[in-house]
Protein backbone atom coordinates (compact mmCIF):
# COMPACT_ATOMS: atom_id res chain seq x y z
CA UNK A 1 0.00 0.00 0.00
CA UNK A 2 1.67 2.95 -1.02
CA UNK A 3 2.27 6.53 1.34
CA UNK A 4 -0.42 7.97 -0.19
CA UNK A 5 -3.12 5.44 0.49
CA UNK A 6 -2.33 5.19 4.12
CA UNK A 7 -2.56 8.84 4.43
CA UNK A 8 -6.06 8.89 2.92
CA UNK A 9 -7.41 6.23 4.84
CA UNK A 10 -6.13 8.08 8.20
CA UNK A 11 -7.66 11.23 6.97
CA UNK A 12 -11.10 9.29 6.08
CA UNK A 13 -10.89 7.44 9.48
CA UNK A 14 -12.94 9.68 11.27
CA UNK A 15 -15.54 9.95 8.78
CA UNK A 16 -15.89 6.77 8.09
CA UNK A 17 -16.20 6.21 11.83
CA UNK A 18 -19.13 8.90 11.88
CA UNK A 19 -20.72 7.32 8.93
CA UNK A 20 -20.54 3.72 10.88
CA UNK A 21 -22.13 5.08 13.89
CA UNK A 22 -24.98 6.67 12.63
CA UNK A 23 -25.94 4.08 10.66
CA UNK A 24 -25.71 1.69 13.39
CA UNK A 25 -27.99 4.44 15.56
CA UNK A 26 -30.11 5.14 12.68
CA UNK A 27 -31.16 1.61 12.10
CA UNK A 28 -31.07 0.48 15.92
CA UNK A 29 -34.76 -0.91 17.51
CA UNK A 30 -36.03 0.21 20.51
CA UNK A 31 -33.43 -1.02 23.46
CA UNK A 32 -36.46 -2.46 25.56
CA UNK A 33 -39.64 -3.95 23.99
CA UNK A 34 -43.40 -1.73 24.80
CA UNK A 35 -45.86 -3.76 25.58
CA UNK A 36 -49.37 -1.71 25.34
CA UNK A 37 -52.93 -3.01 26.56
CA UNK A 38 -56.24 -1.26 26.27
CA UNK A 39 -58.36 -2.12 29.83
CA UNK A 40 -62.23 -2.87 29.29
CA UNK A 41 -62.86 1.04 30.69
CA UNK A 42 -60.86 2.90 27.63
CA UNK A 43 -57.74 3.30 30.21
CA UNK A 44 -54.72 2.63 27.94
CA UNK A 45 -51.60 1.09 29.56
CA UNK A 46 -47.69 0.71 28.13
CA UNK A 47 -45.16 -0.98 30.34
CA UNK A 48 -41.41 -0.54 29.23
CA UNK A 49 -39.32 -3.06 31.36
CA UNK A 50 -36.12 -2.13 32.74
CA UNK A 51 -34.75 -4.47 34.87
CA UNK A 52 -31.47 -2.97 36.20
CA UNK A 53 -32.24 -1.79 39.02
CA UNK A 54 -35.73 -2.54 40.86
CA UNK A 55 -37.14 0.33 40.79
CA UNK A 56 -40.35 2.09 39.09
CA UNK A 57 -41.78 5.07 37.41
CA UNK A 58 -45.17 5.16 37.10
CA UNK A 59 -46.96 8.06 35.18
CA UNK A 60 -50.62 8.83 34.50
CA UNK A 61 -51.76 11.41 31.85
CA UNK A 62 -55.16 12.88 31.20
CA UNK A 63 -55.82 14.07 27.93
CA UNK A 64 -56.83 17.42 29.08
CA UNK A 65 -54.77 21.11 29.28
CA UNK A 66 -54.59 24.63 29.44
CA UNK A 67 -56.18 24.42 25.80
CA UNK A 68 -59.57 22.36 27.21
CA UNK A 69 -60.43 25.27 29.77
CA UNK A 70 -64.11 26.91 29.18
CA UNK A 71 -63.90 30.51 28.64
CA UNK A 72 -63.63 32.88 31.19
CA UNK A 73 -61.81 30.07 33.57
CA UNK A 74 -57.93 30.22 32.51
CA UNK A 75 -55.88 28.24 34.44
CA UNK A 76 -58.08 26.02 35.66
CA UNK A 77 -56.18 22.59 34.77
CA UNK A 78 -53.02 24.04 36.68
CA UNK A 79 -55.34 24.28 39.64
CA UNK A 80 -56.26 21.15 39.43
CA UNK A 81 -53.39 19.56 39.00
CA UNK A 82 -52.18 21.33 42.45
CA UNK A 83 -55.48 20.30 44.22
CA UNK A 84 -55.06 16.89 43.30
CA UNK A 85 -53.09 16.29 46.15
CA UNK A 86 -55.93 17.28 48.29
CA UNK A 87 -58.36 14.96 49.84
CA UNK A 88 -60.02 11.99 48.14
CA UNK A 89 -62.76 9.60 50.04
CA UNK A 90 -59.87 7.17 51.09
CA UNK A 91 -56.67 9.63 51.49
CA UNK A 92 -56.70 13.02 53.87
CA UNK A 93 -55.19 16.03 52.25
CA UNK A 94 -51.69 16.05 51.47
CA UNK A 95 -51.69 12.23 52.36
CA UNK A 96 -50.61 11.00 49.17
CA UNK A 97 -47.60 12.86 49.18
CA UNK A 98 -46.86 12.30 52.97
CA UNK A 99 -47.23 8.27 51.62
CA UNK A 100 -45.21 8.31 48.24
CA UNK A 101 -41.96 10.33 50.82
CA UNK A 102 -43.31 7.61 53.32
CA UNK A 103 -42.18 4.88 50.93
CA UNK A 104 -38.78 6.61 49.73
CA UNK A 105 -40.10 7.28 46.70
CA UNK A 106 -40.30 10.49 44.44
CA UNK A 107 -43.16 12.19 42.96
CA UNK A 108 -44.71 15.53 40.81
CA UNK A 109 -46.99 16.83 38.27
CA UNK A 110 -46.99 19.01 35.63
CA UNK A 111 -49.52 20.82 32.69
CA UNK A 112 -49.39 21.74 29.29
CA UNK A 113 -51.92 23.29 26.91
CA UNK A 114 -52.27 19.36 25.80
CA UNK A 115 -52.68 17.60 28.69
CA UNK A 116 -51.25 17.01 32.72
CA UNK A 117 -48.87 14.13 33.99
CA UNK A 118 -48.55 12.88 37.25
CA UNK A 119 -45.45 10.55 37.97
CA UNK A 120 -44.01 8.89 41.10
CA UNK A 121 -40.92 6.79 40.96
CA UNK A 122 -40.85 4.03 43.58
CA UNK A 123 -39.54 0.42 44.76
CA UNK A 124 -41.23 -2.20 42.63
CA UNK A 125 -42.75 -3.68 45.10
CA UNK A 126 -44.82 -0.37 45.83
CA UNK A 127 -46.20 0.24 42.72
CA UNK A 128 -49.68 -1.86 43.49
CA UNK A 129 -50.08 0.89 46.34
CA UNK A 130 -49.41 4.04 43.84
CA UNK A 131 -51.53 2.70 41.13
CA UNK A 132 -54.12 2.45 44.24
CA UNK A 133 -53.99 5.55 44.99
CA UNK A 134 -53.82 6.90 41.73
CA UNK A 135 -56.94 5.44 40.56
CA UNK A 136 -58.40 6.40 43.93
CA UNK A 137 -57.83 10.32 42.89
CA UNK A 138 -58.87 9.73 39.58
CA UNK A 139 -62.21 8.98 40.89
CA UNK A 140 -62.71 10.49 44.40
CA UNK A 141 -61.15 13.22 44.59
CA UNK A 142 -62.91 16.02 47.44
CA UNK A 143 -62.23 19.06 48.31
CA UNK A 144 -63.16 21.70 50.76
CA UNK A 145 -63.33 25.38 50.63
CA UNK A 146 -60.20 25.77 52.81
CA UNK A 147 -58.59 23.92 50.39
CA UNK A 148 -59.60 25.45 47.27
CA UNK A 149 -58.62 29.06 48.87
CA UNK A 150 -55.37 28.07 49.99
CA UNK A 151 -53.72 26.23 46.75
CA UNK A 152 -55.70 29.53 44.49
CA UNK A 153 -52.96 31.54 46.44
CA UNK A 154 -50.12 29.31 45.93
CA UNK A 155 -51.06 29.51 42.04
CA UNK A 156 -51.02 33.11 41.87
CA UNK A 157 -47.73 33.35 43.92
CA UNK A 158 -46.78 31.31 41.17
CA UNK A 159 -47.61 33.28 38.74
CA UNK A 160 -46.19 36.56 39.98
CA UNK A 161 -42.91 34.82 40.89
CA UNK A 162 -42.59 33.00 37.62
CA UNK A 163 -44.23 35.58 34.92
CA UNK A 164 -45.24 39.14 36.77
CA UNK A 165 -41.64 39.44 37.79
CA UNK A 166 -39.76 38.39 35.05
CA UNK A 167 -39.97 40.79 31.64
CA UNK A 168 -39.15 37.90 29.33
CA UNK A 169 -41.82 35.65 30.54
CA UNK A 170 -43.85 39.21 29.91
CA UNK A 171 -42.79 39.30 26.54
CA UNK A 172 -43.27 35.50 25.88
CA UNK A 173 -46.75 35.64 26.88
CA UNK A 174 -47.95 38.28 25.02
CA UNK A 175 -46.23 36.98 21.89
CA UNK A 176 -47.92 34.39 22.28
CA UNK A 177 -51.11 35.77 22.64
CA UNK A 178 -50.61 37.75 19.44
CA UNK A 179 -49.18 34.58 17.33
CA UNK A 180 -52.60 32.41 18.06
CA UNK A 181 -55.25 35.03 16.52
CA UNK A 182 -58.07 32.36 17.21
CA UNK A 183 -56.27 29.15 19.26
CA UNK A 184 -56.43 28.93 22.80
CA UNK A 185 -52.45 28.13 22.60
CA UNK A 186 -52.90 32.27 22.77
CA UNK A 187 -54.08 31.78 26.63
CA UNK A 188 -51.28 30.89 29.18
CA UNK A 189 -51.00 27.43 30.38
CA UNK A 190 -50.63 29.11 34.41
CA UNK A 191 -53.85 31.29 33.50
CA UNK A 192 -54.72 35.37 33.42
CA UNK A 193 -53.56 36.71 37.16
CA UNK A 194 -58.15 38.45 37.00
CA UNK A 195 -59.39 34.75 35.68
CA UNK A 196 -57.43 32.47 38.14
CA UNK A 197 -58.35 34.87 41.32
CA UNK A 198 -61.68 34.38 40.53
CA UNK A 199 -61.68 30.02 39.99
CA UNK A 200 -63.62 28.32 42.86
CA UNK A 201 -63.93 24.79 44.27
CA UNK A 202 -67.20 24.37 41.81
CA UNK A 203 -65.18 25.27 38.24
CA UNK A 204 -62.15 22.62 39.82
CA UNK A 205 -64.83 19.83 40.56
CA UNK A 206 -66.62 20.57 37.36
CA UNK A 207 -63.55 20.47 34.91
CA UNK A 208 -62.18 17.21 37.21
CA UNK A 209 -65.67 15.43 36.48
CA UNK A 210 -65.44 15.90 32.56
CA UNK A 211 -61.97 15.11 31.91
CA UNK A 212 -60.52 12.87 34.66
CA UNK A 213 -61.84 9.07 33.33
CA UNK A 214 -59.98 6.06 32.69
CA UNK A 215 -61.11 6.28 29.01
CA UNK A 216 -58.99 9.68 28.64
CA UNK A 217 -56.45 8.78 30.34
CA UNK A 218 -52.93 6.68 29.82
CA UNK A 219 -51.18 5.16 32.30
CA UNK A 220 -47.37 4.41 31.40
CA UNK A 221 -45.02 2.14 34.26
CA UNK A 222 -41.26 1.65 33.29
CA UNK A 223 -38.57 -0.40 35.27
CA UNK A 224 -38.06 -3.45 36.88
CA UNK A 225 -41.49 -4.91 36.07
CA UNK A 226 -43.12 -7.44 33.90
CA UNK A 227 -45.99 -6.09 32.02
CA UNK A 228 -48.74 -9.17 32.41
CA UNK A 229 -48.12 -8.44 36.35
CA UNK A 230 -48.26 -4.99 35.16
CA UNK A 231 -51.84 -5.63 33.76
CA UNK A 232 -52.95 -7.69 36.39
CA UNK A 233 -51.91 -4.19 38.66
CA UNK A 234 -53.77 -1.87 36.63
CA UNK A 235 -56.73 -4.29 35.85
CA UNK A 236 -57.43 -4.26 40.15
CA UNK A 237 -57.08 -0.56 40.20
CA UNK A 238 -57.48 1.67 37.12
CA UNK A 239 -59.85 -0.68 36.01
CA UNK A 240 -62.82 -0.88 38.45
CA UNK A 241 -63.43 2.83 37.48
CA UNK A 242 -66.04 3.90 35.52
CA UNK A 243 -66.09 5.36 31.62
CA UNK A 244 -67.03 8.76 31.06
CA UNK A 245 -69.51 8.62 27.98
CA UNK A 246 -69.25 12.29 27.81
CA UNK A 247 -65.27 12.08 26.61
CA UNK A 248 -64.94 12.23 23.24
CA UNK A 249 -62.14 13.83 20.03
CA UNK A 250 -61.37 17.18 20.90
CA UNK A 251 -62.51 20.04 18.57
CA UNK A 252 -61.18 23.20 19.57
CA UNK A 253 -61.37 26.56 17.43
CA UNK A 254 -58.46 26.64 14.76
CA UNK A 255 -56.36 29.54 12.94
CA UNK A 256 -57.72 31.08 10.22
CA UNK A 257 -55.06 31.95 7.27
CA UNK A 258 -52.17 34.56 8.95
CA UNK A 259 -51.80 37.23 6.47
CA UNK A 260 -50.04 39.91 8.17
CA UNK A 261 -46.89 40.04 10.75
CA UNK A 262 -47.14 41.54 14.30
CA UNK A 263 -44.90 43.29 16.54
CA UNK A 264 -44.98 43.71 19.90
CA UNK A 265 -42.78 45.86 22.43
CA UNK A 266 -42.25 45.53 26.31
CA UNK A 267 -40.32 48.25 27.89
CA UNK A 268 -39.32 47.03 31.64
CA UNK A 269 -37.30 49.32 33.97
CA UNK A 270 -36.54 45.28 35.34
CA UNK A 271 -35.01 43.95 31.93
CA UNK A 272 -31.21 43.36 31.14
CA UNK A 273 -29.97 43.62 27.56
CA UNK A 274 -32.46 44.71 24.69
CA UNK A 275 -33.73 41.54 22.97
CA UNK A 276 -35.12 40.75 19.82
CA UNK A 277 -37.15 37.53 19.45
CA UNK A 278 -39.74 36.11 16.89
CA UNK A 279 -42.18 33.36 16.54
CA UNK A 280 -43.81 31.86 13.48
CA UNK A 281 -46.60 29.19 13.22
CA UNK A 282 -45.50 25.62 12.25
CA UNK A 283 -47.00 22.35 12.42
CA UNK A 284 -47.62 20.17 15.59
CA UNK A 285 -45.84 16.80 15.08
CA UNK A 286 -48.71 14.76 14.81
CA UNK A 287 -50.52 17.14 11.79
CA UNK A 288 -47.37 17.81 10.11
CA UNK A 289 -47.12 16.37 6.34
CA UNK A 290 -44.87 13.00 6.47
CA UNK A 291 -40.83 14.61 7.16
CA UNK A 292 -41.92 17.86 7.87
CA UNK A 293 -41.43 17.83 11.59
CA UNK A 294 -38.55 15.73 11.30
CA UNK A 295 -37.01 18.57 8.68
CA UNK A 296 -38.00 21.63 10.93
CA UNK A 297 -36.79 19.89 14.25
CA UNK A 298 -33.20 19.27 12.06
CA UNK A 299 -33.60 22.78 10.34
CA UNK A 300 -33.92 24.49 13.46
CA UNK A 301 -31.06 22.42 15.04
CA UNK A 302 -28.57 23.61 12.22
CA UNK A 303 -30.02 27.10 12.87
CA UNK A 304 -30.32 27.99 16.31
CA UNK A 305 -29.22 25.08 19.01
CA UNK A 306 -26.05 25.65 20.79
CA UNK A 307 -22.70 27.15 19.43
CA UNK A 308 -22.04 25.84 16.22
CA UNK A 309 -25.10 27.04 14.81
CA UNK A 310 -25.24 29.98 12.21
CA UNK A 311 -27.82 32.12 14.42
CA UNK A 312 -24.99 31.93 16.91
CA UNK A 313 -22.36 31.64 14.89
CA UNK A 314 -23.03 34.81 12.45
CA UNK A 315 -24.62 37.13 15.33
CA UNK A 316 -22.12 36.46 18.46
CA UNK A 317 -18.71 34.99 17.51
CA UNK A 318 -18.27 36.44 13.66
CA UNK A 319 -19.95 39.92 14.09
CA UNK A 320 -20.06 40.31 17.40
CA UNK A 321 -23.79 41.94 17.37
CA UNK A 322 -25.25 40.13 20.42
CA UNK A 323 -24.18 38.04 23.48
CA UNK A 324 -26.51 35.30 22.63
CA UNK A 325 -28.51 34.32 19.54
CA UNK A 326 -30.19 31.53 19.28
CA UNK A 327 -33.48 28.99 17.79
CA UNK A 328 -35.82 26.27 18.15
CA UNK A 329 -38.61 24.31 16.69
CA UNK A 330 -41.16 23.26 19.43
CA UNK A 331 -43.71 20.46 17.52
CA UNK A 332 -44.97 18.80 20.81
CA UNK A 333 -48.26 19.84 20.73
CA UNK A 334 -51.49 18.26 19.49
CA UNK A 335 -53.24 21.11 17.40
CA UNK A 336 -50.53 23.76 16.57
CA UNK A 337 -45.99 23.78 17.01
CA UNK A 338 -43.82 27.03 16.77
CA UNK A 339 -40.23 28.18 15.45
CA UNK A 340 -38.60 30.75 17.57
CA UNK A 341 -35.75 32.55 17.17
CA UNK A 342 -33.54 34.97 19.43
CA UNK A 343 -30.71 37.57 19.72
CA UNK A 344 -29.47 39.63 22.46
CA UNK A 345 -27.96 42.73 21.75
CA UNK A 346 -24.35 43.26 22.61
CA UNK A 347 -23.11 46.59 24.56
CA UNK A 348 -24.09 49.49 21.78
CA UNK A 349 -25.77 47.46 19.08
CA UNK A 350 -29.41 48.16 18.67
CA UNK A 351 -32.16 45.77 18.12
CA UNK A 352 -32.52 46.85 14.79
CA UNK A 353 -28.87 45.88 13.62
CA UNK A 354 -29.80 42.56 15.80
CA UNK A 355 -33.08 41.72 14.00
CA UNK A 356 -31.77 42.45 10.20
CA UNK A 357 -28.89 40.05 11.21
CA UNK A 358 -31.48 37.31 11.96
CA UNK A 359 -33.20 38.20 8.73
CA UNK A 360 -30.32 37.39 6.80
CA UNK A 361 -29.68 34.28 8.15
CA UNK A 362 -32.61 33.28 7.98
CA UNK A 363 -33.09 34.58 4.37
CA UNK A 364 -30.14 32.51 3.59
CA UNK A 365 -31.59 28.93 5.29
CA UNK A 366 -34.74 30.21 3.03
CA UNK A 367 -33.16 30.41 -0.39
CA UNK A 368 -29.57 28.09 -0.30
CA UNK A 369 -30.78 25.65 2.21
CA UNK A 370 -28.05 24.04 4.36
CA UNK A 371 -25.24 21.59 3.85
CA UNK A 372 -24.99 17.75 3.46
CA UNK A 373 -22.56 18.31 6.57
CA UNK A 374 -24.64 19.92 8.72
CA UNK A 375 -27.74 17.81 8.28
CA UNK A 376 -25.92 14.47 8.79
CA UNK A 377 -24.41 15.72 12.00
CA UNK A 378 -27.46 17.46 13.24
CA UNK A 379 -28.86 13.75 12.42
CA UNK A 380 -26.20 11.78 14.36
CA UNK A 381 -26.57 14.63 17.39
CA UNK A 382 -30.75 13.90 17.35
CA UNK A 383 -30.32 10.28 17.12
CA UNK A 384 -27.77 9.87 19.38
CA UNK A 385 -29.99 11.83 22.17
CA UNK A 386 -32.12 9.69 21.22
CA UNK A 387 -30.85 6.47 22.14
CA UNK A 388 -28.63 7.86 24.89
CA UNK A 389 -31.78 9.53 27.02
CA UNK A 390 -33.68 5.48 26.34
CA UNK A 391 -31.56 5.02 29.51
CA UNK A 392 -33.95 7.36 32.12
CA UNK A 393 -36.90 5.37 32.93
CA UNK A 394 -38.48 9.03 33.47
CA UNK A 395 -37.71 10.09 30.17
CA UNK A 396 -38.92 6.95 28.90
CA UNK A 397 -42.42 7.08 30.65
CA UNK A 398 -42.34 10.81 29.50
CA UNK A 399 -41.67 10.01 25.46
CA UNK A 400 -44.45 7.35 25.52
CA UNK A 401 -46.87 9.29 27.53
CA UNK A 402 -46.33 12.51 25.59
CA UNK A 403 -46.71 10.93 21.96
CA UNK A 404 -49.83 9.22 23.02
CA UNK A 405 -51.57 12.03 24.54
CA UNK A 406 -50.52 14.13 21.29
CA UNK A 407 -52.25 11.36 19.46
CA UNK A 408 -49.13 9.24 18.51
CA UNK A 409 -48.76 5.57 18.22
CA UNK A 410 -45.78 3.59 19.93
CA UNK A 411 -44.97 2.47 16.56
CA UNK A 412 -44.58 6.19 15.56
CA UNK A 413 -42.61 6.79 18.71
CA UNK A 414 -40.19 4.44 17.93
CA UNK A 415 -39.81 5.35 14.48
CA UNK A 416 -38.32 8.35 15.19
CA UNK A 417 -34.79 7.87 14.46
CA UNK A 418 -35.21 5.78 11.08
CA UNK A 419 -37.49 9.06 10.07
CA UNK A 420 -34.37 11.38 10.66
CA UNK A 421 -32.33 9.67 9.21
CA UNK A 422 -34.53 9.53 5.97
CA UNK A 423 -34.48 13.87 5.93
CA UNK A 424 -32.97 15.45 3.14
CA UNK A 425 -31.05 18.80 2.69
CA UNK A 426 -33.95 19.52 0.11
CA UNK A 427 -36.77 18.26 2.70
CA UNK A 428 -35.12 21.44 5.03
CA UNK A 429 -35.02 23.61 2.43
CA UNK A 430 -38.92 23.26 1.85
CA UNK A 431 -39.89 24.04 5.27
CA UNK A 432 -37.86 26.69 5.56
CA UNK A 433 -39.28 28.35 2.72
CA UNK A 434 -42.84 27.16 3.97
CA UNK A 435 -42.35 28.38 7.49
CA UNK A 436 -40.15 30.85 7.63
CA UNK A 437 -43.24 33.03 6.28
CA UNK A 438 -43.54 36.29 7.89
CA UNK A 439 -47.02 36.81 7.10
CA UNK A 440 -47.52 34.04 10.22
CA UNK A 441 -44.65 35.80 13.09
CA UNK A 442 -44.74 37.81 15.36
CA UNK A 443 -42.16 39.91 16.60
CA UNK A 444 -41.05 41.01 19.90
CA UNK A 445 -38.38 43.56 21.54
CA UNK A 446 -37.73 43.76 25.11
CA UNK A 447 -36.35 47.07 25.91
CA UNK A 448 -35.04 48.29 29.17
CA UNK A 449 -36.05 51.61 30.70
CA UNK A 450 -34.30 53.99 33.36
CA UNK A 451 -36.19 53.48 37.03
CA UNK A 452 -37.09 56.69 36.73
CA UNK A 453 -38.98 55.80 33.36
CA UNK A 454 -42.98 55.38 33.01
CA UNK A 455 -44.21 52.32 34.35
CA UNK A 456 -43.99 48.82 31.67
CA UNK A 457 -46.41 48.47 29.55
CA UNK A 458 -47.00 45.86 26.37
CA UNK A 459 -47.83 47.96 23.37
CA UNK A 460 -48.14 46.47 19.86
CA UNK A 461 -46.29 48.44 16.90
CA UNK A 462 -47.23 49.22 13.18
CA UNK A 463 -46.81 46.15 11.52
CA UNK A 464 -43.75 45.56 9.14
CA UNK A 465 -42.49 42.86 7.47
CA UNK A 466 -39.87 40.60 9.77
Amino acid sequence: MSNSVKRLLILAAPLIMLVTQFSTLAGAAPARPVSEFKLANGLVLVVVPDNRAPVVTHMLYVRAGAADEPPGQSGIAHFLEHLMFKSTEKLASGEFSAIVSRLGGQHNAFTTSDYTGYFERVSKDRLGRIMEMGADRMANLRLSDGEVATERQVIIEERRVRTENVPSSILAEQMSAALYQNHPYRIPIIGWMHEMSNLTREDALTFYRRHYAPNNAIVVVTGDVQPLDVKGLADATYGRLASNPQVGPRVRPQEPEHRAPRRVELKDARAGNASVRRYYLAPAIGKAEPSEAEALYLLMKIAGIGGTSRLYQKLVVQDRLASSAGGWYSGLSLDSGSIGVYGVAAEGVSLQTVEGAIDHVLQDLRENGVTEAELERAKSQFIAEFVYESDSQQTLARRYGAGLALGLTVAQIDAWPAAIAKVTAADVKQVAMKYLDARASVTGTLVPTSIEAAPAKVTPSAARKG
